[in-house]
């Protein structure tokens, strides 16, 4: 395999503003494509992914290249060296790439995979975290299913069409896909492509949508005709679902404490022609008051460690810190304590998060209970990354007694 100097250069460039600048990777990895309209899939590929695994492999790498955390221009250099002789790159003749141990980076990636924290490459707080929690065994098959690439997986978005004649449109544009059992509406791509220049994306036919995320709108259980509000709604994923699920009938209400994300919604919400959405901006304490005893169904996709999607959001596990963890668990509490009280006698709620702690997940929910005699417990998913080979996920389903 042979390495191309522009690409490898975006990609040194892209790894500094990542560890350096601490911007997001997935921004990074847009701005990085777009430096060169000449390149093809191949060469965007090339980027997208390497950029990616550096950073997922992070740890693993400043142990074998002895550069820790200093992300000087050569010292990324000789973390990508390290990349390159892992995957098999031959390495070409540059000034950046001359006189690497290539034997040596060999040895030493055999000497690490004895301890689990270069390995997986993970922060050593993390992994005692998560073995404090879930236990040795299941830990250790959740991370190395986490540090897998993730799938590329859309949900057929069926105010507009089928699953089955998305495919096929799909198909007529060089991109195939193939059904998952047991996913009611998603595709996953054979091979990876930019599905945003499709004809099928810019219709509406479909929203990217891990497998796992899809699951949170269903177990809501909601019906045409009702009044739904989804809480933490953000961009709109599980709210453009619901809409979809909902046949477009009824009043569907989506809520952020941001004016931005719903801002963006508006505008996937006239591409999917989702037609019973409207959007309210929690400012104050009121627009609750106004709300409460009123829903149908209420859906709190909370605020969380992001744990469960660490194979799509590698770099979130170098952001976070043990004290987020604790101060999201706080946060969780309070956003559940307030929302629920938005479920009217016989609605039911949804509390779901993209995390496996339990902490986070069934140790909330039993302490709500707890102190809410008026809420009952109906089922829960626990949706572990290793067994269904897409994200982590928790949902619990509530119902307000009549």
């Amino acid at each position: 395999m042979r390495l191309h100097r522009n690409l490898v250069f975006t990609v040194v460039d892209s790894i500094k503003l990542i560890f350096n600048e601490e911007e997001y990777a997935d921004k990074v990895v847009q701005k990085a494509l777009k430096r060169d309209a000449r390149w093809g899939a191949r060469d965007r590929k090339f980027i997208a992914e390497t950029i990616y695994e550096m950073v997922r492999w992070k740890r693993l790498y400043n142990e074998i290249a002895g550069t820790k955390s200093h992300y000087s221009t050569e010292n990324v250099w000789k973390n990508f060296a390290v990349f390159a002789i892992l995957k098999g790159y031959k390495l070409p003749d540059w000034n950046q790439l001359q006189g690497v141990p290539e034997r040596r980076i060999k040895g030493k990636f055999d000497e690490l995979q004895k301890t689990r924290v270069f390995k997986e490459s993970i922060p050593d707080w993390l992994d005692e975290l998560a073995v404090n929690e879930l236990g040795e065994d299941i830990w250790k098959k959740e991370i190395t299913a986490l540090n897998k690439q993730a799938d590329v997986v859309l949900r057929t978005n069926t105010l507009k069409t089928t699953k089955a004649n998305l495919q096929k449109k799909l198909a007529s544009e060089g991109i195939e896909t193939v059904f998952i059992e047991g996913y009611t509406d998603a595709l996953k791509l054979v091979e990876r492509a930019n599905v945003f220049r499709t004809d099928c994306f810019k219709n509406g036919f479909f929203e990217v949508q891990d497998a796992s995320s899809q699951l949170v709108a269903d177990y809501l259980e909601v019906k045409p005709g009702m009044r739904v509000i989804d809480t933490c709604a953000g961009a709109g994923g599980k709210t453009l679902h619901l809409a979809a699920l909902m046949e477009n009938k009824g009043q569907l209400i989506a809520t952020d404490i941001y004016e931005s994300k719903l801002k963006k919604l508006k505008i996937r919400t006239r591409r999917a022609g989702a037609f019973n959405i409207t959007t309210k901006v929690i400012a104050s304490s009121k627009v609750m008051k106004k709300m409460k005893n009123s829903a149908d169904r209420v859906l709190i996709d909370a605020p969380c460690s992001g744990i469960g999607v660490l194979k799509r959001n590698p770099g979130s596990k170098w952001k976070l810190q043990p004290e987020f963890i604790e101060n999201i668990k706080k946060t969780q509490a309070e956003i559940l304590e307030n929302y629920s009280k938005l479920v009217k006698v016989g609605g039911q709620l949804v509390y779901a998060t993209c995390s496996i702690l339990p902490s986070e997940n069934e140790k909330q929910v039993q302490k709500f209970l707890a102190n809410h005699s008026e809420f009952e417990f109906v089922k829960e998913n626990k949706v572990s990354a290793y067994k269904s080979g897409f994200d982590g996920f928790y949902m619990a389903l509530l119902k307000r007694k009549k």
